[in-house]
């Protein structure tokens, strides 16, 4: 399930709603997004995420999809807010339930570690001095998406 929104979530009533009454499930894995304070070397005091509706729902279907062909779920949901967020806002929710928990901490990864590179969100920080810019791809999150490509490679 993918949701773009911009008001807040509750983490707890996710997961119970994602779990329902499914018995089989064996590993629930959530990772929770939140705006940090400090970014590199400088303090923020917002950060406003844009996105192109329809678009972006389908980005994250598709890296939805890929999750759950790659491992056995059960369930998983993907929520990702957007508009104006200040520090200790949650951003993003992803959760991944199945039978087996490393099913579980993998999908959760890979959905976090693609919605990173793949999703097509665009973040502007403001500082605490009024100055504002966008925020830049960083690196680091190519390398951690490339590592999925090299597993489906291998397998």
């Amino acid at each position: 399930m993918i949701r773009v929104q911009q008001e807040d979530f509750d983490v707890g009533q996710e997961i119970k709603s994602l779990r329902g009454n499914d018995t089989g499930i064996g590993g629930i894995c959530t990772f929770i997004g939140t705006v940090r304070e400090l970014t590199s070397d400088k303090a923020i005091s917002s950060m406003t995420l844009e996105h192109y509706p329809g678009m972006t729902e389908k980005a994250l279907g598709d890296i939805e999809i890929e999750a759950n062909a790659r491992w056995s779920l059960s369930g998983s949901l993907i929520i990702h807010r957007y508009g104006k967020l200040e520090p200790g806002d949650q951003i993003v929710l992803v959760v991944t339930a199945s039978p087996h928990r490393e099913a579980a901490f993998e999908a959760c990864q890979f959905l976090m570690d693609w919605l990173k590179t793949k999703a097509p969100f665009w973040k502007l920080e403001e500082n605490k001095s009024g100055d504002h810019g966008w925020v830049d791809a960083n690196s680091s999150d190519d390398v951690a998406a490339n590592r999925w490509n090299e597993a489906k490679n291998k397998g």
